[in-house]
């Protein structure tokens, strides 16, 4: 992944240093998650075997506070960090901004930026606690996505998505970073308070489940989105990038989770998708570079 060219972002909130150690404890109080959600959530992921950061974050995405008051977090400055972590995710953030600027402003809309927190541990979010147990999210409250960044070493340690130490990791974590500002882009459009309303109405869980299918799918496309559009302008790919970002998808796509932690797969409990289908729609948004090749709704099969 080429990065010398891209813009750096001053849209972050380093928090790196305000010291919220260690790994944390699971998502919680007002404005995010219910407590019984969360205990829900984290009895499933024991039982499975699955990391919690891969159940809840997704849950946290649709839940987004609903009528629930929000959490007031004090105001911190933003800037572009100077480390290299914090350049890296600064520039990835960037081009984030103006490839999507661009894209809206084609279809006379004004995009407007999310805020990146950086941090380490735990921090506080106007959806609930933020925690490394979490992995990366998006909030719709606040509108910002949130991330610490031992995730990326996950990334390579755990899931294998990319070979440890190779230039084609830096695109995988890019793939993660668009894929949260994708969750991000569904909220400018009206995607996820319709999705929420819609998923309140609905009496069954797997239907419920099915529409958050297509919310994470569809961020991952418009993760592919992005990375066409930066291709042209920046030519940022470098061999086995894409390999690489692929990778990253199958690796946690629920069937392959559900089938490393039991054996098996149950399709109904699935929130994220596929390793399949997750590979398949970020190259719809690569191959076909547009918002509309990315209705993932309207698919069949999905």
């Amino acid at each position: 992944m080429r990065l010398d060219d891209l813009p750096e972002s001053s849209n972050i909130e380093d928090r790196r240093q305000e010291g919220g150690g260690g790994f944390g404890g699971l998502p919680g109080g007002r404005g995010g998650l219910g407590i019984g959600t969360v205990v829900v959530l984290g009895l499933v992921s024991w039982a499975l075997g699955i990391d919690p950061r891969l159940l809840i974050g997704g849950a946290e995405l649709v839940s987004g506070g609903g009528d629930q008051a929000p959490i007031q977090s004090p105001a911190r400055p933003t800037g572009a960090p100077q480390d290299e972590s914090g350049r890296f995710v600064a520039r990835v953030l960037g081009s984030t901004e103006l490839e999507w600027k661009d894209i809206f402003a084609k279809d006379g809309k004004t995009y407007r930026a999310p805020t990146l927190v950086m941090y380490s541990g735990r921090t506080d979010a106007r959806c609930g606690a933020a925690s490394s147990a979490m992995g990366p999210f998006y909030c719709p409250i606040d509108q910002k996505v949130y991330l610490d960044t031992s995730f990326f070493r996950e990334i390579q340690s755990r899931f294998k998505g990319c070979d440890a130490g190779s230039r084609s990791c830096l695109f995988a974590q890019a793939y993660v970073i668009a894929h949260e500002v994708g969750h991000h882009v569904q909220n400018l459009l009206g995607i996820l308070p319709r999705v929420q309303q819609q998923q309140q109405a609905m009496q069954g869980k797997a239907a419920a489940n099915h529409l958050q299918v297509e919310v994470e799918l569809q961020a991952d496309c418009f993760a592919g989105v992005w990375a066409n559009h930066s291709q042209q302008q920046w030519n940022l790919l470098e061999p086995g990038d894409v390999d690489a970002a692929l990778r990253t998808a199958a690796a946690i796509g629920d069937d392959t989770l559900q089938k490393q932690a039991q054996g098996y797969a149950v399709p109904d409990s699935f929130t994220h998708g596929t390793s399949a289908q997750r590979q398949r729609w970020f190259n719809a948004g690569f191959k076909g570079g547009t918002v509309a090749s990315c209705n993932t709704f309207g698919a069949n099969p999905l």
